[in-house]
């Protein structure tokens, strides 16, 4: 090529070609992750429809029973549609720049061979991220699909393809995955949806009997009141159990995944080490300002990467150092980093002098800057 001319671009895939066949497989899949949002959204539809036009407006006769159910109906279903639109379209959040490996850290990373070099980079890398947990194994969690070291409760998403902070699940409801940025938006949309499904059973229930008595004429009506009842007792069901399984999920401070496999600290595997006690655990997924807790609007604490755990201040080397042997360890530097957690998550470890889930001890002015690095293990 001579100098000055731009190079030709390269020619498209051919029609057979496997890459013009792999886009295909990709679009079609993406379309085919919102059927079960197409399929929750007509069945909303339908249910306004059935429940607005067919039972309030052509079979209630009551003037007064009418406004009552229609400005109730049409509050839970507007908080029902917000916190659903918001748990769908809310971008799961991924780790910051910080977190991800510099140029020449990947290039030593895939250069070097397994062993104390590797481990150099990753300490390197990790040296003053706020990062407590571990592999199985004790090594750094490392995703080597986004060439970056996870932080706390951070996991990497098979379907988005993308590490996503403080994740829960991959909701195919949603179409999205359920994480730090919305779980908030996705414990209103259960909420909210429960409360819309049994409002609609029980001002639905007395048209549903009379219904099976004969006491409805036979008309079109008839049919989308029966419908309705059933649809809505049956979601009833199964989204209270999914409602107050989160609701544990919230008062332990844990997450789907961690309840499956427990998060691992420098020492041991602890299932409560992120838990500060029922208040602090609420506040840390709704936020301090009660006046937005009913409201699918963000305000949960803290930016995602870092979070307080009970076992922030306890002395790694102590809790695994049987008694009677532990006097050396004592003068010893903490092994966690110093980098200070967010403002907003930070203060939820000073409100109280200690954790009534733990009753570990606080030790002041221990923590140290170093961060262990034993081994490097590969985590998707």
């Amino acid at each position: 090529m001579r100098c000055g001319k731009m190079a030709a671009p390269p020619p498209p895939p051919a029609a057979g070609a496997p890459g013009a066949w792999g886009g295909v497989r990709r679009r079609c899949q993406r379309l085919l992750y919102w059927v079960p949002v197409l399929f929750i959204s007509s069945i909303l539809c339908w249910s306004y429809y059935a429940y607005v036009t067919q039972l309030c407006l052509l079979t209630m006769t009551n003037i007064g029973e009418k406004v009552v159910c229609l400005v109730a109906y049409h509050i839970f279903f507007m908080l029902f549609v917000w916190s659903y639109w918001k748990t769908i379209f809310t971008l799961p959040m991924n780790p910051s720049k910080e977190f991800h490996l510099s140029y020449s850290d990947k290039e030593s990373l895939e250069r070097e061979p397994r062993g104390e070099s590797q481990q150099e980079v990753l300490r390197r890398a990790a040296k003053d991220l706020p990062i407590y947990t571990r592999t199985m194994s004790g090594a750094i969690r490392y995703c080597d699909r986004c060439h970056l070291v996870k932080p706390d409760r951070c996991h990497h998403c098979s379907v988005c393809d993308k590490c996503i902070l403080k994740m829960d699940h991959h909701c195919p409801w949603v179409n999205n995955c359920v994480g730090f940025s919305n779980y908030k938006f996705f414990l209103l949309f259960l909420a909210y949806s429960l409360v819309y499904c049994l409002f609609i059973a029980a001002t639905d229930l007395q048209y549903f009997i009379k219904f099976w008595t004969n006491g409805l004429p036979d008309t079109q009506a008839k049919f989308h009141i029966m419908f309705l009842f059933f649809a809505a007792a049956m979601f009833s069901v199964s989204l209270s159990s999914l409602f107050g399984y989160h609701c544990w999920l919230v008062s332990k401070n844990k997450s789907t995944l961690e309840v499956f496999r427990a998060p691992i600290f420098r020492h041991r595997t602890d299932k409560n080490g992120f838990s500060l006690g029922f208040s602090k655990n609420l506040r840390q997924v709704f936020g301090d300002e009660k006046k937005y807790w009913l409201l699918p609007v963000f305000s949960s604490l803290g930016d995602g990467c870092s979070f307080p755990t009970c076992l922030v201040n306890q002395d790694p080397e102590q809790a695994s150092t049987p008694g009677g042997l532990n006097s050396t360890s004592k003068n010893e530097n903490h092994l966690f980093p110093a980098k200070p957690l967010r403002d907003s998550q930070s203060h939820l470890l000073t409100d109280t002098p200690s954790w009534s889930e733990t009753s570990v001890k606080a030790e002041k002015g221990k923590v140290g800057m170093n961060n262990p690095a034993l081994t490097m293990e590969n985590e998707t």
